[in-house]
């Protein structure tokens, strides 16, 4: 099996956000595990700022993006010296990867990752990805390593995505306020538990929660991948979530629908900055004959976007049923709103959406 494997900050940092070595050395002895029984894994870490909130004595993590890329830089390498140190012991080689939402987006940077992915795994090493944080920009970034995993399970067609995180997987509430909460054990591709708005940032020193694994199990399942939610302090926790021992984590089955990067990428990943509204017609022709969105349809255009920014897409109930990259921008797409392709101004694409750059959303709404 290809199996990639997320720990999260709470996971691998402690209270003061100093790195939690025996929460690396019990994960690197799992994966040692797993290689020995000729699996191949990737880790994805989160825990570079606040290590390096911690190594740079601060009392509370910064909220502006110039210190946080510093603390990254900072707490990266410590990060990297603690895999490494942890993984020498069962003689494995940890080779650091940094992406970035581009990495994703563009097909020719998309390719590169997975050949180089591959490569490391071929040669034996052990791929700990992060996001490139000390580069990347606040507007374009993915927030949160599970989203990267969940893309990184498609990237390099993994079998199983497991999400380590502090709870032992989807509860039907929050456990820690909720007695009556319940452990779910099962999530199927369409099952209505993986549109919950469940709570974002499980802790202070995160950027996750288990909002943000639900949003990963879409694009996992999505891209016919399992995962797995479980914790981080289970014992074996890896073999049993890979092997669906029942208890050891929620399992959150594969979709028949198996979407490309870059469409993975606008439905569920991308920040959206508007959104647009389309008669019946057009949301007919959208789901039912998979047509691009023309300029005809639009009924009304919100939001202040430029061309290659990902809307939503609603009907007239305003229901969000699709996301897509828009064109124009919207001054543009309101001009040109209910407008045929024959009336529009010379230079105006006549997609506001193409369909390669269009995602219906059913069922994951």
């Amino acid at each position: 099996m290809r199996i990639v494997v997320k720990i999260g900050t709470s996971s691998v940092t402690d209270e003061r956000g100093s790195i939690k070595t025996d929460a690396i050395a019990t994960l690197c002895e799992q994966v040692a595990k797993l290689r020995t029984d000729n699996h191949e894994v990737v880790i994805v870490t989160s825990g570079a700022v606040a290590g390096g909130v911690a190594a740079l004595g601060m009392k509370h993590r910064p909220t502006d993006t110039l210190t946080l890329q510093a603390l990254a830089a900072v707490g990266q390498s410590l990060l990297m010296n603690e895999y490494n140190k942890h993984l020498a012991k069962h003689d494995l080689i940890g080779a650091q990867v940094l992406l970035v939402p581009n990495d994703f987006i563009d097909r020719t940077q998309y390719l590169h990752a997975r050949s180089t992915l591959i490569r490391l795994m071929e040669l034996g090493c052990v791929p700990i990805i992060n996001e490139n944080d000390a580069i990347a920009s606040d507007e374009i970034r993915f927030g949160d390593n599970d989203r990267i995993a969940a893309l990184v399970s498609h990237n390099i067609g993994a079998d199983v995505l497991v999400l380590l995180t502090d709870i032992a997987g989807l509860y039907t509430a929050d456990p820690s306020t909720d007695s009556a909460a319940v452990f779910v054990e099962e999530v199927a591709a369409d099952d209505e538990l993986l549109t919950v708005h469940a709570g974002s940032a499980g802790s202070a020193r995160g950027s996750g929660g288990m909002a943000s694994k639900l949003s990963a199990a879409r694009i996992a399942s999505w891209s016919g991948v399992r995962t797995v939610i479980a914790s981080a302090t289970r014992a074996d926790v890896l073999e049993q979530a890979i092997n669906a021992v029942p208890g050891a984590g929620t399992q959150f089955l594969p979709h028949n629908r198996n979407l490309s990067a870059r469409k993975l990428w606008i439905a569920f990943a991308a920040q959206h900055s508007g959104s647009v509204v389309v008669d019946d017609g057009a949301r007919t022709a959208l789901i039912e004959r998979n047509t691009s969105l023309l300029h005809a349809g639009i009924v009304e255009v919100h939001g202040d976007f430029v061309a290659g920014d990902t809307v939503e897409i609603k009907d007239m109930r305003d229901m969000v049923f699709a996301r897509g990259m828009v064109s124009v921008d919207a001054v543009q797409a309101s001009a040109a709103a209910g407008r045929h392709s024959s009336e529009l101004p010379d230079g105006v694409v006549t997609e506001l959406v193409h369909r390669d750059d269009l995602v219906i959303l059913l069922n994951t709404k």
